[in-house]
């Protein structure tokens, strides 16, 4: 039977941040180790590993797992930190005795004091401690710095197609059959990337970018295409290489590959104009949404978005809607430990004074005191999150009366908070606490488009904020120190188009 070492180091840093992705960070999201765990790092009974292993047993593979740790985005990883992951995994690999193949749940736009690049040092010290014959692959984020260090260890690199990411395991599932396939002597992957020069969030949910994806899904039905998907980028990460990249992996043809991957950066590059998503103010979107004709209407806090290393805790639209008495709301998730412990130990049903969020810098406003009634608590609750479970940890409902009702409305302002800095996924964020989406006028997520995948379906219209807060929208304000933005649309509007 063959042996499959699989892995997983991964974090996308946001260079802007002053929240360091220290230890607590990871411990939060997800650390277990080969040492301190009474089982296997990674088992069957996880639900999003399932079909992995019903696909390796039909194949004869086994898997041997080795560290699994991802943190929730921030700021820069410490040095100690990122060399003692990095390190403990390459131990892991070590124990694992002789391997056929290494698979990688990585992110790639992961920095660390002294690394710009995590993942392209990683897979290095992977390449040298297997060697040039054992195949090793990657999965990345679509948000990924891609690099030449990565392109040039790694014999193939997967990233996900859509944006959310509802593909998270399907595309690990791909992965896997082309590393399997080439220990086994089937194939023999070749690669390819072709930069696109630009920088933005691009949301694949809408036309264009939807079709594309159905693009890149045709290229892969291509006599002799193995994959192909294109790496978005992250605009908030502050190293050299940056933006966004085509990428087509073939069996042993790497001139198909290169034209490939090029005609897909020209086709994307033509869009350039139409793939930006429109985004309101926060008060020109509350007008909006009160000005629709059915309800629920989802509106994105894309500024305070913890997925892009937001704070999470960012009052501007929480301000707004009490200043403006806009009733029949929910907003959440709101990081905010102290007020969460403080309605947990007065008890559902209590009437409590908070000085709710702005605790994390000037990033997220000003606190705001409100008088409230405490509706729901709990020690844990998990939302559903790009494909898998999501713990935003102990959590508490609050509803603030801003002095007005609806008659087909639920009155006041409904807020979730959370102690763990985790962004909306699913509406599970508030039913878990007794507040209905399916009753409220606006419902108001941090999250800039992975709410999408659940709140799609239950919306009648969905809006995107990029007011105030800790990601910018208009990615030429970013101030970039370290970025040739001269290389790179929207800055250049008409930047060299090179390899």
């Amino acid at each position: 039977m063959r042996r499959l070492f699989f892995a997983t180091l991964g974090t996308e840093t946001n260079t802007f941040s002053a929240i360091p992705t220290g230890w607590s960070v990871w411990r939060d999201t997800l650390l277990r180790r080969r040492a301190s765990s009474n089982g296997p790092t990674v088992e069957r009974r996880h639900t999003v590993y399932r079909p992995l292993f019903e696909r390796m047993d039909e194949r004869g593979w086994t898997l041997i797992p080795g560290l699994q740790a991802f943190a929730v985005p921030a700021g820069i990883t410490p040095r100690p930190v990122y060399e003692s992951l990095r390190d403990e995994l390459l131990d892991d690999l070590a124990a694992a005795g002789p391997i056929d193949a290494v698979m990688l749940f990585l992110h790639g736009a992961m920095v660390a004091d002294g690394y710009d690049d995590c993942e392209g040092d990683l897979l290095q010290r992977v390449r040298s401690a297997i060697g040039p014959h054992v195949p090793l692959g990657a999965e990345l984020d679509l948000h990924c710095h891609l690099t030449p260090a990565m392109l040039s260890h790694a014999d193939v690199l997967v990233g996900y197609k859509h944006y959310p990411h509802v593909d998270t395991y399907d595309r690990l599932l791909d992965l896997f059959e082309i590393v399997a396939d080439a220990a086994e002597g089937k194939t023999r992957p070749t690669m390819a990337s072709a930069a696109c020069h630009m920088i933005g969030l691009f949301y694949t949910t809408t036309e264009p970018m939807k079709g594309f994806v159905e693009r890149l899904y045709a290229t892969e039905r291509e006599p002799g295409v193995l994959n192909a998907w294109l790496a978005h980028g992250f605009p908030y990460g502050d190293v050299p290489y940056i933006g966004s990249h085509a990428v087509v992996v073939t069996d042993n043809d790497p001139t198909k590959a290169r034209a490939l991957a090029r005609s897909l950066r020209d086709e994307f590059f033509a869009m350039r104009k139409d793939v930006d998503p429109v985004s309101l103010g926060i008060d020109d979107a509350i007008d909006t949404a009160l000005g629709a004709a059915n309800y629920p209407v989802t509106i994105a806090d894309t500024a305070d978005n913890t997925g892009g290393g937001a704070p999470g805790d960012s009052t501007f639209f929480l301000e707004a809607l009490i200043r403006r008495a806009v009733d029949g709301c929910a907003v959440g998730p709101l990081y905010d430990p102290g007020s969460v412990a403080i309605c947990h130990d007065a008890g559902v049903g209590a009437r409590v004074r908070l000085r709710v969020g702005g605790k994390l810098g000037p990033e997220s406003g000003s606190p705001v005191d409100v008088e409230c009634r405490v509706t729901a608590v709990a020690d844990r609750v998990t939302q559903r999150l790009n494909g898998g479970p999501s713990n935003l940890g102990r959590c508490a409902a609050i509803s603030i009366d801003v002095g007005r009702s609806g008659a087909t409305v639920s009155s006041g302002v409904d807020v979730v908070l959370s102690d763990r800095r985790v962004q909306a996924g699913s509406p599970d964020l508030f039913t878990a606490l007794g507040i209905e989406p399916a009753t409220k006028r606006i419902l108001v997520v941090k999250s800039t488009q992975h709410f999408h995948a659940g709140f799609g379906p239950i919306s009648a219209h969905i809006l995107y904020a990029g007011g105030r807060g800790a990601l910018e929208r208009d990615v030429t304000r970013i101030p970039y120190r370290r970025v040739d933005t001269a290389r790179y649309w929207p800055f250049n509007p008409h930047p060299t188009l090179a390899d």
